[in-house]
């Protein structure tokens, strides 16, 4: 049975580990309001690269991009984006797992024999990949990580493209997580290159075909400068998506580490009071009984 000293020392430990635990909390809700708050300035400059697509795409130009090119998918390169810090729940372990079905699809999709490349960001995810890397499964490492600016994702994006347009890779698609609030976010995978024209196409503005634009230089020439913006814009979106989520993870791991802690707090308080009980009731016992003897 523990003693008052112990339980003390054991109160006052887990009490630390709580103030520690809603201090990340803080911390964490912060990072990912920040996050969020990049998303919402994010918006209005995809808006307008769409836009600008959307006028080029409602004309009846036909439109040339190597960028845009399908052909035989040979070799197909994952993005995998988790964490580079641990403390955020399940986040890295569900990318992982939905990480193996994709390679899964993948496989399905074109072939048993299709070469599959993994690009880690993260080193929590660049340790988990190093696990299935083997024959079939390769890993590229890249200097990307969670903490990374603006100039260090252009320079990957560029990378990208350079590693498409070389017949390296056949189709990048990228794996993050979603974010949708802060209890919830969701795995998706999205292809990133060759850019999906179709999917251009589907999110073509309506309006835009009630606002006849002139073209100079012309047409195609628009599209190839605005093409690679839109694939810098997609990237930057999920960049930040991915963080959003991995701090909300956060957020909801310290909640529940807290909740738990002050749980623990409140029995180890229970228990000290009353061996704090049984300790005064034994020394008045004593007292009574040696008043009695006399």
């Amino acid at each position: 049975m523990a003693t008052l000293r112990e339980l003390k020392t054991r109160i006052g430990s887990v009490a630390s580990t709580q103030k520690t635990t809603s201090a990340m909390k803080m911390i964490s809700s912060s990072k990912m309001r920040k996050a969020t708050g990049q998303l919402q300035r994010l918006s209005p400059y995809r808006q307008m690269v769409q836009h600008v697509i959307s006028h080029l795409l409602v004309t009846d130009q036909q439109f040339d991009s190597p960028l845009i090119a399908e052909r035989d998918v040979q070799r197909v390169a994952l993005v995998a984006f988790g964490s580079d810090d641990g403390l955020c729940g399940g986040f890295n372990v569900n990318i992982f797992k939905q990480l193996l079905v994709s390679i899964q699809e993948v496989r399905k999709a074109y072939g048993q024999q299709v070469g599959i490349t993994i690009i880690p960001v993260g080193k929590k995810m660049t340790k988990a990949v190093r696990k299935i890397v083997g024959k079939d499964i390769q890993m590229e490492q890249v200097s990307l990580n969670t903490r990374s600016g603006n100039e260090d994702l252009y320079t990957f994006t560029d990378l990208m493209k350079t590693r498409f347009l070389e017949h390296t890779y056949d189709r990048v698609e990228m794996c993050y997580m979603h974010f949708i609030s802060t209890g919830k976010q969701v795995f998706t995978r999205e292809q990133l290159l060759p850019v999906s024209y179709q999917g251009l196409t589907d999110n073509v503005d309506p309006r835009a075909a009630n606002s006849p634009c002139l073209f100079e230089p012309d047409a195609n020439t628009i599209f190839n400068t605005v093409l690679p913006l839109h694939i810098k814009s997609m990237l930057q979106d999920v960049f930040i998506q991915s963080a959003a989520s991995e701090q909300s993870a956060r957020v909801m791991a310290m909640q529940a580490a807290s909740d738990n802690a002050k749980e623990l707090l409140d029995e180890l308080q229970l228990e000290y009071n009353k061996l704090r009980q049984q300790g005064i009731t034994t020394e008045l016992l004593d007292i009574l009984g040696g008043q009695v003897e006399r």
